[in-house]
């Protein structure tokens, strides 16, 4: 038979790893080099060129739409159907094999499978039972640790604790969950690959049959594997069965959810004859963009090594820019953004990269002044993200404590033990008076409608929402916010969460407080009172806004917002990378150690690798974290890129730069920055007769109704609306 039709399109390096006859098989694919055409035709040649039947063909993916994919590609490239070839997920193939051996797997015919949500009901029900106190060990914590554990193969029984009560306690809480899994017949999403693994550990020979039957297995995203992953791969492979694992140990993100950057690093190791193949040509990016990426992850000591390379154009230099502050970058970004689209090409080959979820709040407002449509990818906007929309509640309720909707949404956020059922109490009362919750809530309380417990707990919540209006009354908008985040105990409640989610709800709840504090800058009138419940019933009213402006529906042409996590396996036309600062990218809480700052470059490795024809990086001279303006450093990952291929945009030096309180010279942006319509421009030495003279920092809108940021010499930054502040210019 000709099989020269499934080489002919490929590379040299790319034939190598299809055709190769080696058992064991590494296949180091750099970003953009062709993977997934690899993995699709070594199923071919394995099928054409060496006879092999499906049935001996295991395919693994790290997701569902990887899979389908993957056998949808290789039935055209074959022409024939693949019934009988297993190709799926760990999660999804482990779940195959335990429907099939469930006795032999010491399970229930009929198990089913808990989802997160199930699971923490489970966690939280056990915890009761024991008497754990749910402030101090929350049930998600618990959950983060008993996955954590199955993902690294272990069980309750083989852990030590080691006299340590954290350790004795998550103990206590995996043991009951296991007992209460087994008599419910239940198994959980890290049980099925652990269970899996143990059942071919346990039954030799339903392991020989499946060693006997998939001789050929590929693996996809290897970098990606965990400890159980790596360790069932393994196990089904033996010493005689075909492996051929593709990965890129540069592009290892995942640390913080349990893949083992190791496992690819170590695979040579564990089998001392594989070989090795690189694939080193990139299809995707100019031959700047991979420069920069290669000469950046260089800075990684514990690499298997490759440099990308393209035989396409050299293209455009890497476009650095200076802003003075976040909301100058993200106008920044978005005038970039209008002149790509002006040019003739779409919104939706444009993507914004940023390392923290709470970056997005500034993008958007930005896109949001222009109407400009967009999208978040695999998240929500800003103002519709569960840890905002309860605070937000909370604030509603200072407002108005007739919001039945605040009320039903925070009532038990953080856990108070008020549960469902005194909820169906205070929810019928209400409908029996035709009140609102909250006055049902009281009538509760004050006419003994429930038990003691319950009651204590309502009057709890009732006290603590009049105890944060109390402490609230005299407070500034971005205080109120501030203070409501921290005593509701909001943050606290999202930091035992544990892992990155957290991290990120925390982070965002952060960026509410700057949110509050832009708003509450904006000089309505010299009356105005900042610190009344009218201002803040204003912001509240503008989040509303916000949030209900929907994000563009699929079929729009919108700019792709996300997080650079979320931008792994993506390509764009035009990338943005924001936000390059030393504590936010690298980011504070992973500079600590050597293998944190690594996998922080691997990261932006990713990012920088997403751009095909342009790239813009940004950051920002100071930027507002946690409520506080913040000098920033650039992030070393810049100066860590060659000069070369950096077109830095920067301010002329006839600019008057400014920097808190006092002006300096700068470089820059091919001309002043004007506020459209206007006679201004950022930089400019302006004068107010109440306040003195000051330099324009930033703005927002057109023409008389713009709003101007001006840092008065004497008094500070003022944000001021033209058609009211009669602005001098000076000079």
């Amino acid at each position: 038979m000709d099989v020269s039709h499934i080489l002919e399109s490929l590379n040299e390096p790319q034939r190598n790893a299809v055709a190769n006859p080696s058992q064991k098989l590494l296949v180091l694919a750099g970003a953009g080099s062709g993977k997934t055409r690899v993995l699709v035709h070594r199923v071919a040649w394995l099928m054409q060129a060496e006879q092999v039947s499906p049935f001996a063909v295991l395919a693994v993916t790290f997701t569902n739409k990887a899979a389908r994919e993957m056998r949808s590609r290789i039935e055209s490239l074959l022409g024939q159907s693949l019934h009988g070839m297993w190709v799926g997920t760990f999660h999804g193939l482990s779940h195959r094999l335990l429907r099939a051996h469930w006795r032999e797997a010491g399970l229930a015919e009929d198990f089913h499978i808990l989802d997160s949500d199930d699971q923490l009901r489970l966690i939280k029900r056990i915890n009761r039972s024991l008497h754990i106190d749910e402030d101090k060990w929350p049930a998600k914590q618990c959950q983060w640790y008993i996955n954590a554990q199955k993902d690294e193969g272990l069980r309750a029984g083989n852990i030590e604790h080691f006299d340590d009560d954290y350790t004795k306690t998550m103990l206590n809480v995996y043991l009951a969950y296991e007992e209460a899994c087994n008599r419910g017949g239940m198994i959980d999403f890290g049980e099925i690959l652990l269970r899996a693994h143990e059942l071919w550990l346990k039954n030799p020979q339903i392991l020989a049959h499946y060693q006997n039957r998939f001789q050929h297995i590929l693996v996809d995203e290897f970098q990606d594997t965990n400890a159980i992953q790596y360790a069932w791969l393994r196990v089904l492979a033996g010493k005689t069965n075909q492996m051929m694992v593709v990965g890129d140990d540069d592009q290892s993100i995942y640390g913080w959810r349990g893949a083992k950057i190791e496992n690819i690093q170590q695979f040579n190791v564990d089998f001392p004859d594989a070989e090795i193949v690189r694939l080193e040509q990139n299809y995707r990016s100019t031959s700047t963009i991979l420069q920069a990426a290669n000469k950046l992850i260089a800075n990684n000591q514990s690499r298997l090594g490759k440099t990308l390379w393209t035989d396409g154009d050299k293209g455009e230099q890497i476009s650095l820019y200076e802003a003075f502050n976040e909301q100058d970058e993200a106008r920044f970004i978005v005038a970039r953004v209008e002149d790509w689209f002006n040019s003739g090409n779409r919104r939706s080959d444009a993507a914004i990269l940023y390392r923290s979820n709470a970056q997005s709040r500034e993008l958007e407002d930005a896109l949001l002044r222009v109407a400009m449509p967009y999208r978040i990818y695999g998240g929500h906007r800003f103002y519709e993200r569960l840890e905002i929309r309860n605070a937000l509640s909370y604030l509603r309720l200072l407002v108005n404590r007739d919001d039945d909707t605040a009320l039903e949404r925070v009532v038990n956020v953080p856990a108070r033990g008020i549960g469902s059922r005194t909820l169906d109490t205070i929810r019928n009362v209400a409908r029996a008076q035709n009140c609102s919750l909250w006055r049902a809530c009281t009538k509760c309380v004050n006419e003994s409608l429930l038990n003691s417990r319950a009651a204590n707990a309502v009057l709890a919540f009732l006290q603590l929402i009049d105890n944060l209006q109390e402490a609230c009354d005299e407070l500034e908008l971005h205080a109120k916010a501030e203070h409501i985040i921290t005593h509701s105990g909001l943050i606290q409640h999202h930091e035992k969460e544990g892992g990155e989610k957290a991290r990120a709800r925390v982070e965002n709840l952060e960026e509410l407080v700057t949110a509050a504090r832009n708003f509450d800058r904006v000089d309505f009138d010299e009356d105005f009172d900042l610190k009344s419940n009218t201002l803040l019933a204003a912001f509240l009213d503008q989040a509303a806004l916000d949030a209900g402006d929907t994000q563009a529906d699929e079929s729009d042409d919108a700019i792709q917002l996300m997080t650079l996590h979320s931008a792994k396996g993506l390509e764009f036309q035009l990338v943005f990378l924001a936000g390059l600062e030393e504590g936010l990218f690298p980011h504070k809480m992973s500079m600590g150690t050597i293998s944190g700052l690594e996998e922080e470059r691997r990261l932006c490795y990713v990012g920088i690798t997403r751009a095909k024809k342009k790239l813009y990086l940004s950051y920002a001279e100071s930027r507002r974290l946690h409520g506080e303006v913040k000098l920033c450093r650039p992030s070393r990952f810049i100066g860590e890129l060659p000069k070369e291929l950096i077109d830095e945009i920067r301010l002329k030096s006839t600019v008057s730069r400014p920097s808190f309180g006092s002006t300096r010279i700068g470089k820059g942006l091919n001309g002043n920055v004007e506020v459209p319509q206007t006679e201004f421009s950022l930089g400019q030495r302006v004068g107010h007769n109440k306040f003195g003279e000051g330099v324009v920092l930033n703005y927002e809108g057109q023409g008389p109704n713009a709003r101007v940021q001006v840092n008065f010499d004497t008094v500070g930054s003022k944000w001021l609306v033209l058609s009211y502040a009669k602005l001098e210019v000076l000079g």
